[in-house]
């Protein structure tokens, strides 16, 4: 087939803006991803020693056993450091949730490599024998696209493939039988056995570990007349399962937080005005100094050349002290009166230390006042036993009443929404799921129309210049056809996660733990759907060919079938490109953290005060619900690919992307982002209910082939594995989600256990290893903390003027702090202390001198 009939007859597929519209340039993917990976590895490599604050921002475990090794600085050094970190020294570091997040790389790695073996010693051959190549010069009928083309010689999958099952003998249909069941036990078996690692690491390490959010449980749905801390702590002693610490009662605390948040809002106001004010004075203090030297030595002569610098440096002159006292202080225009019709200008920095004065008395006051009690508490037990037995009991026989559940951590709870009503909780939630829905949806009309302007046809009736030339270049219509498509779906695809978690917060959820679930689950449903299902059932970008088929399988249900097994194999190579750009091109870009780097620069150039530089060096947050639905998604591509021909290329790209994602996310999580809330592990039950999605997904794509070929039987035995796989499914509900919910109480550490000898299944050493560390990750965040809010209990912040963070005041002490800002101003000799405090004249900077230094994590407590 040459290129003018391929050219000439493309366009008259239904199919022509598909995504993937050719798969023999996938050579041309791989080196465009080869190209943007390699670039961004080789700055990764030559920043990470110089850029130790963003590369290396996470802080160390102080007990030496655990501790992570110091990577060495040369240029691949780090690697074998990194390859040599253990499960146990990541759990220490990393928490749960990242042990899980890591151990579902390793998990797939496994599989996909055992799935990779059986696929190139016994798929492959059986694919070669049956789909031998057709003649190069003829051209199989409605044929948009070959498969596999470059590594595997020139086929034509989505007529030529199909027909093959169709008329070949089906014994041949036997194998793809085989490999189905295959496959998928061997899916199973995986992941059944990793759990049962996780859910015994959770139970061992949660069990040794003692915080106060292990100890404690929340207790909704409170009766009026229990709505005080004496009767909710007899009332929960009198369940006899063990003795209450304290109770706290939530309350409407609303007003207090807008009195914070307005507090808040005005204290960086003036420390503005004061970056603003003291910018001002660097610049003539430093024009001064030049003067003074100059003058000096002009009178004194060289022999006084080094006294007169100093004198000039550490004395100011008359002239200077004239310019400092002529110098204006920032204002701010006030407006007031009759519909704000009238203005004043007025001094900025008495009018904002004003306002912040009274807003600290408003909080001393507020403080002290009672506010209406809501239907939760924070009760905290004497020990992790019997909180754990509250959680796991049903306490009162009527529904919604005396709900105890576990409580989130203290620096995880979202105070706001502990006392939003709940029906208003559930109006937001209900809301969120209603736009959710409707943008998943909508979202793809972008996607089908940026596709359809990157489809060869499409170009040619608009700009057929523009079609001839890249008629002409081969490379370029490569380019066109296979890496702008997988780009563009790409990079809309990471905008998506950011509006997710915007709509999670506004949910109401208590915690952000449940956040970050909600995150996953949310991202998850919006590739899933838009990237899988879509284009599994239309096999196009088209959304009107969606619901065609839909429409029309209504009444015949073979039609859903064809359409599926067509769409699969054409669609092969779109998904081949996606896996290449997500593996080879795009995780050095994750590995170097081109977003931060990118943003550095504009955040800089906003950043006013102390307090903006300072959070400049806070470590990037590691969220899992931007990097877990990507890789699940990737995980249920390689099953469903996994038996068709060139399942083994597909399962190649698959061992490739676990196994760099792997090594990416552990560098990341142990070295360079933070995570900010609670670890529990609650993550797995997550990835192992898509797992089984994915198997679901692989087994009725595995069908609709099957059927298509008329091989009744082996798909009629296809069907009693998707039966085992949803009693599957309900077993591991029934079996492990207790179980990754909450803490086993023989799992919690005591003095003495008198069935520990009858548990043959304990690993002595590792449980004496976990018992003799000095703390967890989450032992070492909750030491001193409580179920306050701490709107009530949080030191007020004195404005941060200078380089240093001043101390934190009480509200007593705050009320008179800022007359000593006052009397400053006015000397000189106190503003050369500060001379080299940062201002906001300071030139832009990305080494080692300037935010990203190896100290620069000190300004940010």
């Amino acid at each position: 087939m040459t290129d003018d009939d391929d050219w000439g007859d493309s366009c008259d597929s239904e199919t022509a803006a598909a995504l993937a519209p050719g798969s023999k340039d996938i050579f041309v993917q791989l080196v465009l991803s080869f190209a943007l990976g390699i670039t961004a590895f080789t700055a990764f490599c030559i920043l990470r020693p110089r850029w130790k604050s963003l590369y290396a921002a996470r802080k160390r475990h102080h007990n030496p056993q655990i501790a992570l090794p110091v990577l060495p600085n040369s240029f691949l050094g780090w690697i074998p450091g990194l390859y040599r970190v253990t499960e146990e020294q990541v759990l220490a570091s990393a928490g749960l949730d990242g042990f899980v997040f890591l151990s579902f790389f390793k998990m797939a790695l496994r599989l996909f490599g055992t799935m990779l073996f059986f696929s190139v010693t016994v798929l492959w051959p059986v694919h070669e024998a049956f789909h031998t190549d057709p003649d190069p010069n003829s051209k199989p009928p409605n044929t948009t696209s070959t498969y596999l083309s470059p590594p595997f010689g020139h086929r034509y999958p989505d007529q030529l493939f199909l027909s093959t099952v169709k008329d070949k003998s089906k014994h041949y249909l036997w194998s793809y039988l085989v490999f189905t069941w295959f496959f998928s036990l061997l899916t199973i078996y995986f992941m059944n056995a990793e759990t049962f690692k996780v859910v015994k690491t959770r139970q061992d390490y949660l069990g040794t570990q003692s915080t106060v959010t292990d100890r404690t449980f929340r207790l909704a749905g409170i009766p009026k007349d229990l709505r005080t801390e004496a009767k909710i702590k007899e009332f929960v002693e009198n369940l006899e399962v063990g003795h209450v610490r304290s109770v706290n009662l939530c309350r409407n605390w609303s007003e207090i937080d807008a009195l914070m948040a307005r507090r808040m809002k005005t204290l960086r106001k003036l420390e503005e005005a004061w970056s603003a004010y003291r910018s001002q004075k660097a610049v003539l203090s430093r024009s001064a100094i030049r003067e003074d030297v100059v003058d000096d030595e002009v009178d004194q002569g060289d022999e006084h050349e080094e006294t007169a610098v100093e004198n000039g440096r550490l004395l100011a002159s008359n002239s200077r002290r004239d310019l400092i006292g002529q110098m204006e202080r920032p204002k701010i225009r006030l407006r007031f009166g009759f519909l704000k019709m009238r203005n004043r200008k007025i001094d900025a920095l008495d009018y904002y230390e004003e306002q912040l004065r009274r807003l600290d008395e408003k909080i001393r006051d507020a403080r002290k006042k009672e506010y209406t009690p809501i239907d939760t508490a924070f009760v905290t037990m004497d020990s992790i036993a019997a909180c754990q037995m509250a959680i796991q009991a049903t306490v009162d026989p009527r529904p919604g009443q005396l709900l105890i559940k576990p409580a989130p951590s203290p620096y995880d709870v979202i105070w706001k929404n502990i006392y939003t009503p709940r029906y208003r909780r559930q109006l937001q939630s209900g809301a969120v799921t209603v736009f959710i829905t409707s943008l998943t949806i909508l979202w793809f009309f972008p996607v089908a129309i940026l596709a359809t302007l990157l489809s060869i046809c499409t170009i040619k009736q608009i700009a057929p210049s523009l079609a001839e030339l890249l008629h002409e270049h081969e490379i370029t219509r490569a380019l066109v056809r296979t890496g702008l498509p997988t780009l563009v779906v790409s990079l809309l695809n990471v905008l998506v996660p950011y509006l997710y978690d915007y709509l999670s917060n506004v949910q109401g959820l208590l915690s952000q733990g449940e956040v970050e679930l909600s995150v996953i689950s949310k991202n998850f449903f919006f590739v899933f759907f838009n990237i899988f299902v879509v284009y599994a059932v239309s096999g196009s970008a088209a959304l009107a060919d969606f619901w065609r088929i839909i429409r029309d399988s209504l009444s015949d249900t073979n039609t859903i079938a064809a359409k599926i097994a067509d769409s699969i194999v054409n669609l092969s190579n779109f998904y081949l490109n996606f896996i290449m750009l997500q593996g080879f091109g795009l995780f050095p870009f994750k590995l170097l953290q081109f977003g931060s780097v990118t943003m550095y620069p504009i955040y800089r150039m906003g950043a006013k005060t102390p307090r903006d530089f300072a959070e400049l060096v806070q470590p990037t947050k590691f969220n899992y619900g931007f990097y877990l639905p990507t890789a699940l998604l990737i995980f249920i591509l390689c099953l469903v690919y996994s038996v068709l021909p060139g399942s083994e290329l597909v399962l190649l790209l698959g061992v490739c992307y676990f196994g760099l994602g792997y090594f990416v996310y552990k560098y990341q999580l142990l070295y360079s982002m933070d995570q900010p809330q609670h670890a529990t592990g609650r993550a797995w039950p997550m990835i192992c209910s898509r797992i089984i999605l994915g198997l679901i997904s692989f087994q009725v794509v595995m069908l609709a082939i099957l059927v298509l070929g008329e091989a009744l039987y082996q798909a009629v035995l296809i069907l009693p594995l998707g039966i085992f796989t949803l009693w599957y499914n309900n077993y591991f509900h029934k079996q492990f989600i207790p179980l990754t919910k909450f803490i086993a109480l023989r799992s919690i550490k005591r003095i003495s256990d008198p069935g520990r000898q009858s548990n043959p299944d304990r690993d002595e050493g590792e449980q004496m290893r976990l018992a003799r560390r000095m703390s967890t990750i989450d032992e070492d965040r909750e030491k001193g903390m409580s179920f306050i809010n701490p709107s009530l209990i949080a030191p007020l912040d004195q404005p941060w003027i200078y380089q240093d963070p001043p101390p934190p005041l009480s509200p007593a002490e705050s009320v008179e702090a800022y007359s000593i800002g006052r009397s400053a101003n006015q000397d000189s000799t106190t503003f050369d202390r500060y001379s080299t405090t940062v201002s906001t004249s300071s030139s832009l900077s990305l080494g080692g001198t300037h935010i990203w230094r190896d100290g620069g994590d000190s300004n940010a407590r």
